[in-house]
């Protein structure tokens, strides 16, 4: 195991190639709207960057960083801007990329309550297991199983009921 200052450059780079997507991701699955995406995503590397950290490990690095997005979203869209703006990104180009049903099934997650959309993109979309999800989040276990079962319901829910397929 080994242990890197967030100072070095060449680490910054390593890592910021390496958890880029996935941080860009977490981000517009919970803003919604790209230039918000973008501004969280900026103040994330920032604050990773003028931390001056040092990770435990590779797991302790990738956990700081989807805490940290998460809180830099949670900053976005609590402010009144954020609840004074209509949600009007336009979504066709992931539109374009996705077939009907899975953009369907993405544009549901993300329109979930943050307590539900959280557990289940980490899930669903990052891979993430139920005991990572506690961890990034700083939440008991149970408490996102139950988040992700209530989740689930209300993306049946939004889907179409009995139709939708897990």
């Amino acid at each position: 195991m080994q242990i890197q200052s967030l100072r070095t450059d060449d680490c910054f780079e390593e890592v910021m190639e390496e958890y880029a997507d996935m941080i860009y991701r977490i981000a517009y699955a919970n803003v919604r709207v790209k230039a918000d995406t973008d501004d969280v995503f900026q103040e994330v590397w920032c604050r990773y960057y003028q931390k001056n950290k040092t990770f435990e490990s590779e797991e302790h690095r990738r956990n700081w960083l989807i805490n940290v997005t998460l809180k830099c979203c949670k900053k976005i869209y609590s402010s009144v801007r954020y609840k004074r703006t209509v949600l009007t990104d336009d979504m066709s180009l992931l539109k374009e990329k996705l077939p009907e049903r899975d953009f369907e099934i993405y544009d549901a997650v993300i329109r979930l309550p943050e307590k539900y959309r959280i557990p289940v993109y980490l899930y669903y979309y990052e891979d993430f297991s139920v005991n990572e999800i506690s961890e990034i989040t700083k939440t008991n276990a149970s408490t996102v199983r139950s988040q992700m079962k209530r989740g689930r319901e209300k993306l049946k829910e939004i889907l179409g009921g009995d139709d939708f397929d897990e």
